[in-house]
């Protein structure tokens, strides 16, 4: 990819339409017809779009350098507490539709707890995918003098310990908290192994953006 302004703006947006939407279907839980320890595992629907989230910085980082990708992550938390704010204002404007109005809360009422998640995670994993990206990438080339046969060891050592962290944080106050999860005993199995579950398909994207 050229380092071009358009393409700049392009991985920006990208970014910033792949936060705004994880938040958005995190509340539907898709069933992977997997088990950790016999317990099915269920993921939550943002786990794809977010993840693209961390190839985007990546790449950022890759062309641009670090002070692009760390002002591409602090744009992304603008970008979604105005989403929130905007989904919230929109849920009290009155309803032509009383049924619909119903629809609306069902799948968006939740927003604000996936947010808070979403923050707290993005705040930590964020911030050390991009610290971690290139302080990797940096004695890489400080030893080898090239970049040459390196790249899949940052954006794959980057991304996945930054995932570890964003897992924990995201499910943990969005699940735990926000459906009450950890609050009962019945449930701590499931959201292990939807911690656990989820960690590995993010582990196996990473593999896979890494020819990206």
């Amino acid at each position: 990819m050229k380092k071009t302004n358009s393409n700049l703006v392009l991985l920006s947006m990208i970014f910033a339409v792949s936060l705004v939407v994880a938040n958005m279907v995190t509340a539907k839980l898709f069933a992977t017809g997997a088990t950790v320890f016999g317990i099915p595992v269920v993921l939550p629907g943002a786990a794809v779009c977010y993840a693209i989230t961390f190839l985007m910085t990546d790449v950022i980082g890759e062309i641009w350098g670090a002070r692009k990708a760390n002002q591409t992550v602090r744009f992304g938390f603008v970008v979604q507490i105005l989403a929130t704010i905007l989904i919230i204002l929109t849920q009290f404007l009155p309803a032509a539709d009383p049924e619909m109005q119903t629809a609306y809360e069902m799948l968006l009422g939740q927003n604000w707890i996936f947010v808070i998640g979403s923050l707290a995670a993005y705040a930590s994993s964020q911030s050390w995918d991009v610290y971690f990206f290139h302080k990797i990438r940096n004695a890489y080339i400080k030893k080898h003098g090239t970049t040459k046969g390196g790249k899949w060891l940052w954006n794959n050592g980057s991304t996945m310990t930054s995932q570890v962290l964003d897992t924990i944080i995201f499910i943990v106050i969005s699940f735990g908290f926000g459906f009450g999860w950890l609050f009962d005993k019945a449930m701590w199995p499931t959201l292990g192994a939807m911690i656990i579950g989820q960690y590995i398909f993010k582990f196996l994207l990473a593999l896979i953006d890494t020819p990206i």
